[in-house]
């Protein structure tokens, strides 16, 4: 059952089809039959702009865990022994500091549905009843609703297509690789608090996860998943410059 057929969704998706439509169509004479990637590429930044506070508050709470991070290392030195009093006391740490350990996790919530919207309007030949004109859309004479796991799946992968997912996937891989570069957490920081060494390598290997979608899902998703991850990257190093982390000189 397609779940997009439930009507409060199905008009959700309607809307999101018309102002893609609506958006493409005034482009459409600048841009020309790039009209509907240069959407959504708009979209995105228009997306990336309305969560920008959720930005500030993630590098808010990076800050803040840095500052703690000798404060649970001490509950970890005080309570190794006994977990659930180790939980509690870190908890109430967090209480006490008007803190949250979950603080910061907002901006990949909130894409989550965006992206699904993103993607589920490049999989359907009919939205709310009509045909979906975004399926001719192109960009380099690539189809937005393909895929590269698809096109090689049904043998229609071109040199065009090659050339064009390769350079989508190849740059959001290497985007997502400058952030643990330039932005590397001291491990202390992170591996203060229960499962916080597990969470450092998950959130690396997260990173070349967004590349690995990028193969999954339709060219226009893709385009989604290549924009934000380059704008994360500039507003994380420009965040970092107003919230900068404490230098590990400082912690006991």
């Amino acid at each position: 059952m397609d779940l997009f057929s439930f009507p409060p969704l199905s008009a959700t998706l309607d809307a999101a089809y018309a102002v893609m439509m609506g958006l493409a169509s005034l482009l459409q004479p600048v841009t020309g039959g790039l009209s509907a990637a240069v959407a959504v590429v708009i979209l995105t930044l228009v997306v990336r702009t309305i969560l920008i506070p959720t930005g500030v508050a993630q590098a808010k709470a990076d800050q803040t865990r840095a500052r703690l991070a000798p404060k649970l290392q001490a509950l970890q030195r005080r309570h190794r022994n006994d977990r659930e009093r180790l939980q509690r006391e870190t908890m109430k740490l967090y209480a006490d500091e008007n803190a949250s350990p979950f603080a910061g996790c907002a901006p990949v919530l909130i894409q989550a549905p965006i992206v699904g919207i993103i993607y589920t309007l490049f999989l359907h030949d009919a939205i709310a009843g009509h045909p979906n004109e975004l399926l001719t859309e192109e960009l380099f004479g690539v189809p937005l609703g393909a895929s590269l796991i698809g096109s090689i799946g049904s043998g229609s992968l071109t040199l065009p297509a090659v050339a064009v997912f390769g350079i989508v996937i190849l740059v959001i891989a290497a985007v997502a690789e400058l952030p643990r570069r330039l932005l590397r957490p001291d491990p202390s920081a992170s591996t203060s608090t229960p499962g916080g060494e597990g969470m450092l390598r998950m959130a690396g290997l997260l990173q070349f996860g967004t590349a690995v979608a990028a193969m999954l899902v339709p060219l226009a998703a893709g385009l989604y998943l290549l924009v934000t991850v380059a704008w994360s990257l500039g507003q994380r190093l420009i965040l970092r410059r107003r919230f900068p982390l404490e230098p590990s000189s400082h912690r006991s």
